[in-house]
């Protein structure tokens, strides 16, 4: 066991919008648990928020504005903990099927690798992988996030003397601050921020289905074509469409309309753009900083 007395900043990046809430100093527990360590902070409120508006720069990467955001907003915040949320923008997901031939962390990193290569090319090369809460019957979720990005954020953190404990994807830390409330045989679990909605079928608890796409429309119609879309490709019984869990703080008056099929539950997600309550589990790489979990 060892204590820390240190300020935790939790970062939400986002193409359009950094936000950085600092809590306060206060006894924090680490306790060794898969090869990672885990923490519980202080239930005291924020002790700041601060949020940066970021604007696309032509020709250039679409973190850029973001990651320099970022670096003004640390400007004077020295020896803190940070745990960075990175938005479902900068991210690619898939689900792993069940492979029960799998016995260790080595025959699984293969295992991510060839199957998103199989998904998404030869582009899976310039990407750091992390499987969340793998099981050999049930499978898992990959997160694949740029290995730049990956980098820019960890010398950032290091320049700004910012002690870095995690990046987590969106998706799946959201998964994690909810999964108790997923009880339903058959769910669905929806994800939506400026631009981007996340749609994830789960069965049983497992995870079966994402998909990850922009939002280019109104979001009303989109989210309910998408449902509408998965539900063909995945049919429940009796020709019920069913629940969607929602995660929306960016569209407090999203609805669907009466007699579509699908009742909603909203979730809250609390102060930040992204929960406060969320945890990294441990991938099959012990040693890399980027966990999806779920």
């Amino acid at each position: 066991m060892s204590l820390s007395w240190r300020d935790r900043l939790q970062i939400f990046f986002a193409p359009g919008q950094v936000s950085i809430t600092r809590f306060p100093k206060g006894l924090h527990y680490r306790a060794p648990k898969n090869g990672r360590l885990n923490y519980s902070w202080p239930k005291s409120k924020a002790l700041t928020t601060i949020s940066a508006v970021c604007h696309e720069k032509p020709g250039k990467v679409l973190w850029a504005s973001p990651l320099e955001e970022l670096e003004r907003c640390l400007d004077g915040v020295r020896g803190a903990e940070a745990v960075i949320t990175i938005s479902n923008h900068f991210v690619r997901y898939s689900v792993l099927p069940a492979q029960k031939d799998i016995t260790n962390p080595a025959e699984l990193n293969t295992y991510a690798e060839f199957h998103m290569r199989e998904v998404f090319g030869e582009r899976v090369a310039a990407w750091i992988l992390s499987v969340g809460a793998w099981d050999p019957c049930y499978g898992g979720v990959c997160a694949a996030v740029d290995r730049e990005l990956f980098e820019q954020l960890d010398e950032l953190a290091t320049r700004c003397k910012v002690r870095l404990q995690y990046i987590e994807p969106y998706l799946t830390s959201a998964f994690d601050g909810f999964r108790k409330r997923f009880l339903d045989a058959r769910s669905w679990f929806a994800v939506v921020e400026e631009g981007r909605l996340c749609l994830v079928l789960l069965e049983d608890g497992a995870w079966r289905h994402i998909r990850n796409r922009r939002i280019a429309h109104d979001i009303n119609d989109e989210l309910l074509a998408a449902l509408d879309q998965e539900a063909i490709l995945f049919p429940g019984s009796k020709g019920v469409a069913g629940t969607v869990y929602l995660l929306a703080p960016a569209y407090p008056e999203l609805i669907l309309p009466e007699g579509c099929g699908w009742r909603i539950i909203w979730l809250q997600a609390g102060p930040m753009a992204a929960p406060s309550n969320v945890r990294a589990l441990p991938g099959p790489d012990e040693a890399s900083t980027c966990a999806a979990s779920g």
